[in-house]
This record gives structure tokens, C-alpha cells and sequence, in this order.
């Protein structure tokens, strides 16, 4: 058998080549890892509630983290990115008022 990466003479059996060091077969190399649920997707609607609802996102983030990672993952973004957009209108609304109250004291 011969490596597909670099055509060194490998023996039969052989998991990894011995001179390039990548893997010989197809199969992911960490076979302890647990395989993601068949109907798991995550996508904008997830991400979207998060956004909406933030506290919703964050508790369905660690409810699903381990069985449907990529809902979870879908579900903290929303809520992440709804956290520093609500953090950036509070600022420049601080910066707005103080602004203006600047402005009449001038």
C-alpha cells in the first residue's frame, strides 16, 4: 500500500504514514468524539431568536450545547451579538445626552 499524500511505501494495516505522518484512511483520527444528533442544524432562525431574546438564547446555548452543538452555537451567537449591539446603543446614547447637555451649558 502506498500513501495517497506522498507515495512512500507504507505497511499494510499502517493507520498513519510513517513519512508524512497524515492519515491513511478516510475516518476522523478522534473516534471517542461524540457524533452531533441527525437533526441538528443550526441556523438564522436560532440565531435570530437568540438575538431577540437573548436570555432565551443563552439558557437554550447551555441546554444544547452537548446534544446539538450547532443549534447551541446558533443560539449563543444571537444572544452574544444582541449583548454588545444593546452595550453600543447605551454608550452612544450616553455620548448623545452628555453631549447635549455640554452643548447648553456652552
Amino acid at each position: 500500500m502506498y500513501c495517497k499524500y506522498c507515495g512512500t511505501q507504507v505497511p499494510d494495516g499502517a493507520k498513519f504514514c510513517p513519512s508524512c505522518g497524515k492519515a491513511l484512511n478516510d475516518a476522523p483520527v478522534c473516534e471517542n468524539r461524540p457524533m452531533p444528533a441527525p437533526d441538528d442544524a443550526g441556523g438564522f432562525g436560532w440565531g435570530f431568536l437568540g438575538f431577540i431574546i437573548p436570555i432565551l438564547g443563552l439558557v437554550l446555548f447551555l441546554i444544547w450545547k452537548d446534544e446539538y452543538p450547532l443549534r447551541a452555537k446558533s443560539c449563543g451567537k444571537g444572544a452574544l451579538i444582541s449583548v454588545i449591539v444593546s452595550i453600543v446603543i447605551v454608550v452612544l446614547y450616553f455620548f448623545f445626552i452628555f453631549g447635549l447637555l455640554f452643548l447648553s451649558f456652552a
